[in-house]
């Protein structure tokens, strides 16, 4: 077959995998000619990276969630919440190593405690995850009672959220930050390699694997997204301390649900939980454990949110859960269970935040702002359904 038929082929059979990497181009070129180039400036993207980390590592959760055929309504109060604990344990003086790992247990205690109804008595997430919800609404409320806001002081909080990694003390290229594009040619170096060995390994069992012609494109695509990407950074004050923590949150959940029993755990009892119980896997435990790692990321997007902001107010986590699982959406879960990725829930977090971001610059008004997301997060889903059905 030519280059175009081959290409045709690809994009037919990977659509749900590669539609989100194609919204999100057209989303940021369309923004990038509307704002005059303002959208796509190293400040912006700086920033836009950073505020979508606290809904990202919530997206990574939700995924999972998701995946398993369940809901949590209960993440962003929990998340608001954990964040204000965090602030009120450092201004009574716990230092902020110490205060870090608690929150992030008391997250998992979290999730554990909305999934116990679901697991033991089968009631529904959606329930459970709701009375959570109007629980952790009330305690953040009586947290911050009397202030309103609770202002973190401590300089390695505060760093989480607005702190770069450190540059070489010697500027070889002026004005750009030399250890993130270092970083940034070594990922390419990493991605390379790992998909030449995917390749190989799949060839060695007589796998179908992409033609020569696309694998290269594939490679030089991603290869130049990743050093475009890099190179925007770079040109302001490179990777923030928010975005090495998701990067690190995304590899290892990438890799629980890709490389481990675990992970192939998850996604059966997402296709068939009767089927999977029947096969010797524990249904219940892979509840406990996917709520308590969603309670765990809660945890940690809260810790996000509070550094950002240096401070932990009342407002912290309204609607953030819904944001997390319109970027699972987004990202290409399935609404139907056992199908999503995690890397693809960071994307659908892009897209959602891009929009926000994109929007803001062009001065639209906020009513027109829900609207669009409203219209995005159903083309998701109803493009999952039809995916779906034309697979049959």
């Amino acid at each position: 077959m030519s280059f175009a038929q081959n290409l045709q082929k690809v994009l037919r059979e990977n659509i749900r995998e590669y539609g989100m990497f194609i919204a999100l181009f057209v989303i940021i070129t369309f923004f990038a000619f509307t704002t005059k180039g303002i959208f796509i400036s190293s400040r912006n993207m700086a920033n836009l990276f950073n505020q979508t980390g606290y809904i990202a590592v919530l997206a990574v959760g939700m995924t999972l969630v998701i995946v398993i055929r369940h809901i949590d309504l209960s993440v962003g109060f929990l998340a608001g919440f954990l964040g204000a604990l965090a602030a009120l344990a450092m201004k009574s003086g716990v230092p902020a190593i110490v205060v870090i790992p608690i929150v992030l247990a008391l997250g998992v205690v979290g999730g554990v405690i909305t999934a116990i109804p679901v697991a033991e008595l089968g009631v529904p997430s959606f329930v459970t995850s709701l009375a959570g919800f109007m629980i952790y609404r009330g305690a953040i409320l009586l947290v911050t009672m009397g202030t309103g806001t609770i202002i973190i002081t401590d300089p390695f909080f505060n760093a989480i959220g607005n702190g770069y990694i450190p540059d070489l003390p010697i500027k070889i290229i002026p004005g750009v930050h030399q250890v993130t594009l270092l970083l940034g040619l070594a990922a390419i170096g990493l991605f390379i390699w790992s998909e030449l060995n995917d390749r190989k390994q799949k060839q060695a069992y007589n796998f179908e694997v992409l033609t020569q012609d696309m694998f290269v494109l594939k490679l030089v695509f991603v290869s130049i997204l990743i050093g475009a990407v890099t190179w925007v950074l770079a040109g302001y004050n490179g990777l923030s301390w928010t975005v090495v923590i998701v990067l690190i949150v995304v590899a290892i959940y990438h890799f629980i649900t890709t490389q481990t029993v675990l992970g192939r755990h998850i996604y059966a009892v997402g296709g068939n939980p009767e089927a999977a119980q029947l096969s010797g896997i524990n249904v219940k435990r892979i509840f406990y454990i996917v709520f308590g790692s969603m309670g765990m990321l809660s945890g940690l997007s809260g810790i996000l949110f509070a550094s950002r902001l240096k401070s932990a107010t009342t407002t912290a986590g309204t609607s953030w859960e819904l944001d997390a699982i319109a970027a699972a959406y987004v990202g290409g879960v399935s609404a139907a269970g056992g199908v999503g990725k995690v890397t693809g829930s960071i994307i659908g977090a892009l897209v959602m935040m891009s929009l926000n971001s994109g929007m803001n610059l062009m001065s639209i008004d906020i009513s027109a702002q829900y609207i669009v997301r409203g219209v995005v997060l159903a083309g998701a889903v109803i493009f999952d359904v039809m995916t779906r059905r034309s697979g049959k």
